[in-house]
């Protein structure tokens, strides 16, 4: 444990960034999740949840959450599939 204020301080922070990232890493995954399953049912609405999964993953890599590349990677993998279903 840190005796420093400021250290103090950092450990209070990076938990609290540490809950956010997780969180938004948990949302970011279920999402992409929905979009596959739409895709895989055949939903009527597959291109609107891939629309949302895209959207998420490129908020997820500017934040810094996902690195540029796989986020290229997943977003093509997803429109792949979709494109493949129809």
């Amino acid at each position: 444990m840190p005796n420093i204020k400021s250290a103090k301080k950092r450990v209070k922070v990076i938990a609290t960034k540490t809950a956010q990232n997780k969180a938004t890493k948990s949302a970011l995954k279920t999402t992409i999740k929905k979009a596959n399953a739409a895709i895989e049912n055949n939903d009527a609405n597959k291109t609107e949840a891939v629309k949302v999964a895209i959207k998420k993953i490129d908020q997820a890599a500017a934040k810094g959450l996902l690195h540029k590349n796989k986020a290229a990677r997943n977003k093509s993998a997803l429109v792949k599939k979709l494109n493949d279903a129809q």
